[in-house]
């Protein structure tokens, strides 16, 4: 019999293994920009278990396997910040990273108070990341703005109306 992936919010016991697939899940990018510095895979523990105190994180799980992640938050200005939307390599282009990105949206649509609502949606990823962008434009994010980080990495920021 089969399992199948169940999503859920992330707790602080999800932090170690949300990092390890992290770390997993960056290689890729980084052979891409040819920099193995980038924050993914330079982020400790305790600055991930922070992120997760001061937002929102999701998991998927295949079992007891964390196997995908996204984490979020919700700005003064009503922007929600949606950051490292991770899935395992073998879990990729089956709809998991959609479902997560929908997972989170849902969240901050229902949480939020009247007086801190979310009015959008905002998120980042390489100009070369061909797969992000695709999935991003597919959930109704459009380009706002690029930033140009160095010579092999623009930031193209997305984002659509809550």
């Amino acid at each position: 019999m089969g399992l199948s992936v169940t999503i859920s919010a992330a707790d602080a016991q999800d932090a170690e293994h949300i990092l390890k697939l992290q770390y997993l899940c960056y290689q890729s990018e980084a052979e891409l920009y040819g920099d193995w510095s980038i924050e993914p895979l330079t982020q400790s523990l305790d600055a991930l278990r922070a992120e997760l105190d001061e937002g929102y994180g999701l998991v998927a799980r295949l079992g007891d396997e964390v196997v995908a992640s996204v984490r979020g938050r919700l700005d003064e200005d009503g922007t929600v910040r949606i950051a490292k939307l991770i899935v395992h390599p073998r879990m990729r282009r089956h709809g998991l990273g959609g479902r997560l990105l929908d997972g989170i949206e849902r969240h901050f649509a229902a949480a939020a108070p009247a007086t801190a609502s979310a009015k959008r949606y905002q998120l980042f990823t390489g100009h070369r990341s061909e797969g992000n962008l695709r999935l991003y434009r597919s959930k109704g994010y459009a380009q706002v703005s690029t930033r140009e980080l160095g010579p092999k990495l623009t930031l193209v920021t997305l984002e659509k109306a809550a």
